[in-house]
């Protein structure tokens, strides 16, 4: 039996160091803030801009209402914790003085204020939310898949959880839950649908099926990232909400197998890539080269800290610190 850690972040290790991370005075980030946002001359320099433009789309001043908080007071005992860790890990370099408004959980709406979000609507209005790398403990899980695709299943595997706040899931459900191209099940007990409950199942077993549902839950799709990095294709609608994965930058049938909102062509799109494996083997390279860019750690904190600049100075609380033109 394959070890799950390579299939799984290490949540033991991540809260850990988090936690003795709050033993080094925040000084010493401040200190580094300009010497950190300066290496990006180290990488891409058009290509880091794009990211951060796209992350934080505030492109005029705005003034924050008197109600919204400053650093001071961004304290673990507030928040949960993977999202205090994960947005504290970039704000600790930056002057306690600064206001910043949060709004963590699964956020599917735009705020009327520029708040930092884990996901927002994917639409032409959304300028207001700032997407920074939230839950990443969860939410950006990769895997080292040893299936070859030629060897895996063909079927597509899903399992869920279903509750009545997943209404895109059980529509899925409702039409595909019997079909011999699909292994789906509900996972959580408390659903409303016990007729369809299953065992859970690991990633690894995931893994041997060709095609992986990653239908929208509350948000974003959890499990699209570590799909995306195996060598299973992601079976899904357009995506409706994003995240720090841009999942809106994502193309149909060149990074994932897309189906209609009604999911009506789900066995012909299947039956299709069967008879295709060239074709898939495409989307896996493309899709597994898309999640690459997510994997260099010293490039995404200078993205991450440049979201937060561009916030601090277009809300009237600071000079640029860095020498990116926004």
């Amino acid at each position: 039996m394959l070890s799950s850690i390579k299939h799984r972040n290490n949540k033991q290790k991540y809260y850990l160091l988090n936690y003795l991370s709050l033993l080094i005075p925040n000084f010493f980030y401040r200190n580094n803030l300009r010497k950190k946002l300066n290496s990006l001359s180290d990488f891409d320099f058009d290509y880091i801009k794009n990211r951060v433009n796209y992350y934080n789309k505030i492109n005029k001043e705005i003034k924050l209402n008197k109600d919204v908080e400053s650093l001071n007071n961004f304290k673990i005992k507030n928040f949960h914790r993977t999202y205090f860790f994960d947005t504290y890990q970039y704000t600790r370099f930056f002057e306690k003085r600064l206001k910043l408004k949060t709004l963590f959980g699964d956020i599917t709406h735009s705020p009327d204020v520029p708040s930092i979000v884990k996901s927002r609507p994917i639409n032409e209005n959304n300028q207001n939310s700032i997407l920074l790398k939230l839950n990443k403990i969860r939410h950006f899980t990769y895997t080292k898949d040893s299936n070859e695709f030629d060897h895996k299943i063909n079927k597509l595997i899903g399992r869920s959880a279903i509750t009545k706040k997943h209404k895109k899931r059980i529509d899925f459900f409702k039409i595909y839950f019997n079909n011999k191209l699909c292994d789906l099940g509900a996972i959580n007990k408390n659903t409303p649908h016990p007729e369809w409950l299953k065992n859970k199942i690991s990633i690894e077993d995931h893994l041997k099926y060709k095609f992986i549902m990653c239908v929208e839950g509350v948000d974003v799709a959890t499990n699209l990232k570590w799909v995306m990095s195996s060598n299973s294709i992601a079976v899904m609608p357009r995506p409706k909400i994003e995240s720090w994965f841009m999942e809106n930058k994502l193309i149909p049938e060149k990074h994932y197998i897309e189906i209609k909102e009604d999911y009506s062509d789900l066995e012909s799109k299947i039956e299709y890539y069967i008879k295709n494996p060239k074709k898939c083997k495409r989307i896996i390279k493309n899709a597994n080269d898309y999640v690459v860019q997510f994997k260099n750690k010293r490039r995404e904190d200078i993205i991450s800290l440049l979201v937060l600049e561009k916030y601090f100075h277009f809300t009237g609380q600071q000079e640029k610190t860095s020498f990116l033109d926004y």
